[in-house]
């Protein structure tokens, strides 16, 4: 079987896969790891300003002359300056993913600049919605994902979106090994999305207690944080993240949570995970697959590892 795709082609990869882009974790220098091996790394923009998805651009210029994108965060307050920054760099990036919301206001300008547009969608009236905006193609990302999730599986919702829709599906969340691409790939997507799994690349810089936490996780050690107010996210357990439950359920407030206070704890945790690895205030975002990763590797190692078992389980040669 044939691994790649007319659209994964077009993009000049050699593997199906993109590298997750997570806020604070995927930086220049892992989405040019990734794009150097021949997926498509995506530096994660998140909640950073304009300068700090510049520089990281920068960095993936340095490192790089294979394509990279970026992940637009649409609730970010700095959205509109990041989206200039990208803009601007519209020779090098060669495609822009979304999450948490509808780009739909900024395709015109994306589209004019020859950025493809590939929005995460949590559902099949999503995924309709987008296509008839014009994208290029959805990732149907399910709720086995590290950080902010949906309420769907991936095995329930890629089949269903591939129904609904005429444009490329990537499947994206509880997706580590090659047994995951090969299934996705039987559920009609055309490639696949991981972002847990490059959490242990040795590129990745996120706090050593981080992937020490991701490398020793079993299947059961993911907690949904936010459930109660209305924004769900996947993370290990740790002392923050039992202690924002307790919390959001009111265990603490004599059952009266105070829900801005909740929300307060949780800012920044992401940010304070990555760079100091603190377990008393840091999140550590990771997917329910985390169970099944357990080693550090190089991300050029991550993609043909992943890529080989899949064409190997679907009868086909790695081209």
């Amino acid at each position: 079987m044939e691994l790649l795709s007319p659209f994964f082609k077009s993009l000049g990869l050699r593997y199906p896969i993109f590298q997750g882009g997570m806020a604070w974790v995927a930086d220049g220098k892992l989405a040019a790891a990734v794009s150097n091996a021949g997926g498509m790394g995506i530096i994660g923009s998140g909640h950073a300003p304009a300068d700090v998805v510049r520089h990281e651009i920068e960095v993936a210029k340095s490192l790089t002359k294979r394509p990279f994108g970026i992940n637009v965060m649409l609730l970010s307050p700095h959205v509109k300056e990041v989206i200039e920054v990208i803009l601007a760099e519209k020779d090098s990036i060669a495609l822009v993913t979304t999450g948490a919301g509808n780009p739909s206001e900024y395709l015109a300008a994306f589209q004019q600049a020859g950025i493809r547009v590939i929005p995460v969608v949590p559902s099949t009236g999503m995924a309709r919605i987008m296509e008839r905006e014009g994208v290029d193609a959805v990732i149907a990302e399910g709720m086995e994902s590290g950080g902010h999730i949906g309420r769907m599986t991936t095995m329930a919702l890629v089949p269903q979106v591939v129904d609904a829709v005429d444009i490329p599906v990537i499947a994206a969340g509880g997706i580590g090994d090659g047994r995951g691409l090969a299934a996705s790939m039987m559920l009609g997507a055309q490639g696949v999305q991981m972002g847990t799994r490059f959490l242990v690349a040795e590129e990745c810089h996120i706090h050593p207690l981080y992937k020490e936490a991701v490398l020793k996780a079993k299947d059961i050690d993911t907690l949904v944080t936010g459930q109660y107010i209305g924004h769900p996210a996947r993370v290990l357990k740790n002392k923050m993240a039992t202690h924002y439950i307790r919390n959001e359920k009111g265990e603490a407030q004599n059952d009266n949570p105070d829900y801005a206070a909740v929300e307060e704890l949780g800012n920044g945790s992401l940010r304070r995970a990555v760079q100091t690895g603190d377990p008393e205030q840091g999140a550590y975002m990771a997917g329910e697959i985390s169970g099944l990763v357990n080693k550090i590797q190089p991300a050029s190692e991550i993609l043909q590892e992943v890529t080989d078992q899949a064409a190997a389980l679907l009868g086909g040669q790695e081209n």
